[in-house]
């Protein structure tokens, strides 16, 4: 079993034991692709975690862009979080209906906004369910809660800086992707997108992190798996994915290696696969 961090990964064990903490929340963050044909609210509705509150990645967001769920303004998180009761001297725990899958970039959006006591439950939700652990079908009662931010610039890379940095070969890019999406040989689930890969990324699909049981390999077999795909992790990093949500799995997984140098592609492929003039890479 993985060691409880409460700024990383925490286990179902853990958060039964707290889920009566005061200063303890509770973020339900499902989120899932169009194909998978599931409604993240609507479960959420119908049972979640006692005490979750339910974090739209689709609405706190920047929706002034035309990209996807791109991190929001920090004005935007303190009025989303303040309206759910979420501020500072929190410890706050995000899962999801996959086991490990969307709850990651809600992860990352905190550590962004510079809140450090912010942890992703191990497993998720099934896991939860799996074990029999206690759940409810109404929401919790939300009072206004103060949040101070600082906003972590490092954490994120725009287009311009994911080109330079492809083009000197200064940091390790990883991609979350498929190996199909990867090498150019599957479509884009996104129209109009060409297909392959920035230039001298490594490959690493997300579920490679993973257990067979969503859980989080330990940092041991994490190491290995990076290694396998030819990462130099000597090398600061950047994770990517095709839009930004896979890719916080990776950054999760690099913050439990001890690996602290490391920033998001928040556009990912969404916005690097549609622009022409950037270089692509194919196999």
């Amino acid at each position: 079993m993985a060691i409880d961090d409460p700024r990383t990964l925490v286990s179902t064990d853990w958060l039964e034991a707290h889920l009566k903490d005061p200063d303890l929340r509770v973020i339900d963050a499902s989120w899932y692709l169009p194909a998978m044909n599931r409604n993240g609210k609507a479960e959420y509705d119908a049972s979640h975690i006692p005490g979750a509150r339910y974090f739209d990645i689709d609405e706190i967001a920047d929706t002034r862009s035309p990209l996807p769920h791109m991190a929001p303004p920090a004005e935007k998180f303190i009025s989303r979080m303040r309206a759910m009761g979420i501020g500072d001297g929190h410890q706050v725990v995000v899962y999801d209906g996959m086991g490990i899958f969307s709850a990651p970039r809600v992860w990352w959006t905190f550590k962004l906004m510079g809140k450090a006591d912010v942890a992703v439950l191990d497993g998720g939700f099934p896991k939860w369910l799996a074990e029999g652990r206690p759940v409810e079908d109404m929401p919790p009662i939300m009072r206004d809660r103060h949040i101070t931010v600082s906003r972590q610039a490092g954490l994120v890379k725009d287009v311009t800086q994911v080109a330079q940095a492809s083009k000197l070969g200064s940091h390790a890019i990883i991609d979350a992707r498929s190996p199909g999406r990867f090498a150019g040989t599957e479509a884009e689930p996104r129209a109009g997108l060409r297909s392959g890969h920035i230039p001298g990324s490594r490959n690493v699909p997300w579920q490679q992190v993973l257990s067979a049981d969503c859980t989080m390999k330990s940092p041991e077999e994490l190491r290995s798996v990076f290694d396998a795909a030819g990462v130099d992790l000597t090398k600061p990093v950047i994770t990517t994915c095709g839009s930004g949500v896979s890719a916080a799995i990776l950054s999760l997984a690099l913050e439990r290696m001890g690996q602290r140098n490391h920033a998001l592609y928040d556009g990912s492929w969404t916005e690097w696969g549609m622009y022409d003039d950037l270089p692509v890479e194919k196999g």
